[in-house]
């Protein structure tokens, strides 16, 4: 479970070790917090999603950077605002506790976004304009200009990253059912997406058809709300004081099971160290990766004449090993998802430039922004999260007997559906191009089939993968679990850069005229690629057992779990 200690909102990190929880402090949390945090959550996504959503035409209009180069930065910063919740993850469990690191990187992306209005707004910070945005007679932008500009998207995808995710963390550590954090997700994913849609529409309008400078000022004030509703709240939040990270006591059992190599495996319970707790243990470590077993086995002089232990680093307990066991047995299982989340950065970056390609004008006087198309992906997952929530776990569990549908069933779900979008872009695109060289513009209007299979995907497979790695990943490590599902997307979008980079390497499917080039040719290499990687899911998922949805949470138990991560460190 996240990290978080049980102080005032005046304590800073740095004030000293929190004092032990109280009576009141123990009667915190539950739902009374989720609005606060769900509410939090919706005003700073609104304002990330009206900086970052249109930054591709931002990149073009106002900096003169080619079309499929914006593409690229655009891949490189939603790689930096989900990989970044894996530093906050750290920050948090180890240092700060979710509840600082929140206010801390809002007021970082507020910063952030006071710099983007910067740049739109003061002459000097960005090159002339240029009625022929990307070409190669424009005027590229100067060294400063650049520094400004990457400064001022560096601090909102920090800002983000370390927001997002802990949010998401926080908020389920309030409560102690599994299926209450179930549900809990598919109400904040639902919130989420909807602060996005009105983000891609409301605010990337006034920015395309204003001004860029009132559109970040909006995003500014959604920032400095969130950030006020959140501090409201603050009486309401369970809080832990943070203890040293998890990871340090994973790489302690490599450590000692790597120094303890010679040393035969032992089927013996009490061959085993299992703590400083006078328990009663009834079994053995598990069998599964039983080569760190060694990392618990006591051996001459690992034990001291008081009881305690010679070194942490070549003396483990029995819960620090099955802690790196189960980390490990996920991995496989999320690594699947890589290649799920790589198609989606390739299909919104190009499905922006594909609309700046087509007819956008719905009447004679209303052009249908560029960035706005990726809403429909959005609505369809809103729509999607709410419509799984409240009619399609009811219906699967009377068609499949009581038995509600797990977290894996739901990610293999959004795996076809990812496929088929894909599968439409590419058909889309080979529309578009036929039009566009026999001198017609396509309507706009075509490429909203393929947001909206893949917002349908979306509702499946991100909600079913954080909620189970929430689910699986041991007590100590709460806030990495969600915090791996942004590392993989952060990944991913990665991965979609050099697929991208390298597709125009080897080929001519990507000028910056997507017209003379073949971009449904791209579509359908990830096609293949999504296949390939599904089957890898079915095998992986075949002998995965997830837990039994429902299951109460003992608070007690949840407590000692945060106690033995302290002594584990």
């Amino acid at each position: 479970m996240a990290a978080l200690y049980a102080d005032g909102i005046t304590s800073l990190p740095g004030d000293g070790e929190a004092p032990p929880p109280t009576t009141e402090d123990r009667r915190r949390g539950g739902s009374i917090t989720t609005p606060f945090i769900i509410a939090t959550m919706f005003g700073l996504t609104l304002a990330s999603t009206g900086s970052l959503n249109n930054l591709i035409v931002f990149l073009i209009k106002n900096f003169n950077i080619k079309r499929i180069d914006a593409a690229q930065i655009n891949n490189v910063v939603n790689g930096c605002v989900n990989f970044f919740p894996l530093v906050a993850a750290l920050l948090a469990d180890s240092l700060l506790g979710c509840f600082s690191l929140i206010w801390i990187s809002s007021l970082i992306s507020l910063l952030g976004h006071i710099l983007l209005v910067l740049t739109v707004t003061v002459d000097s910070l960005k090159p002339p304009a240029c009625d022929y945005s990307g070409s190669n007679s424009c005027p590229t932008p100067s060294m400063t200009q650049y520094a400004m500009l990457y400064s001022a998207l560096a601090l909102v995808s920090i800002g983000v990253g370390g927001t997002r995710f802990t949010l998401a963390t926080m908020g389920a550590n309030q409560l102690t059912i599994l299926s209450q954090q179930s549900s809990y997700f598919d109400r904040y994913f639902f919130s989420f997406y909807s602060a996005s849609f009105i983000g891609a529409t409301g605010i990337v309008y006034i920015e395309d058809n204003l001004s860029w400078g009132r559109g970040f000022l909006i995003c500014i004030a959604a920032n400095v709300l969130g950030l006020v509703l959140f501090l409201i709240g603050s009486r309401y939040y369970t809080r832990d004081k943070p203890r040293a990270s998890p990871l340090v006591s994973l790489f302690r059992v490599v450590v000692a099971s790597v120094r303890k190599r010679n040393a035969a495996i032992s089927s013996e319970i009490a061959d085993y160290y299992y703590g400083d707790d006078e328990v009663v243990i009834s079994e053995a470590p598990t069998k599964r990766f039983r080569q760190l077993n060694r990392a618990a086995l006591k051996t001459e002089g690992d034990i001291l004449s008081n009881g305690s232990i010679a070194s942490p680093w070549k003396l483990c307990s029995v819960e620090q090993v099955e802690d790196l066991k189960s980390l490990i047995r996920i991995l496989p299982l999320w690594s699947s998802s890589i290649f799920l989340g790589t198609p989606i950065g390739v299909q919104i970056s190009l499905t922006v430039v594909q609309a700046l390609a087509t007819n956008r004008h719905l009447s004679r006087t209303f052009e249908f922004p560029a960035a706005t198309i990726l809403v429909f992906s959005l609505i369809s997952t809103a729509i999607g999260v709410a419509f799984i929530d409240h009619c399609f776990r009811p219906l699967w569990k009377i068609t499949a007997g009581e038995n509600p549908i797990t977290p894996l069933q739901q990610i293999g779900i959004g795996h076809v559906f990812n496929i088929a979008s894909m599968a439409v872009s590419a058909l889309v695109e080979s529309r578009r191009r036929s039009s566009a060289v026999s001198g017609h513009l396509m309507s706009v209007v075509w490429l909203v089939p393929q947001m909206v299979v893949v917002g349908i995907g979306e509702a499946f497979h991100f909600p079913g993968q954080v909620g189970l790695y929430y689910q699986e990943f041991p007590t100590c490590l709460k806030s990495l679990s969600t915090a791996m599902v942004a590392m993989l997307i952060g990944v991913a979008f990665y991965l979609s850069t050099a697929v991208l980079a390298f597709i125009r390497r080897i080929t001519d499917w990507l000028p910056d005229d997507i017209d003379y080039g073949r971009v449904d040719y791209v579509y359908w290499v990830m096609v293949a690629i999504g296949i390939i990687n599904f089957g890898y899911f079915l095998l992986i998922s075949w002998s995965f057992k997830v837990q039994k949805w429902g299951e109460v949470v003992n608070e007690d138990e949840i407590v000692s779990g945060d106690e033995e991560c302290t002594r584990q460190n």
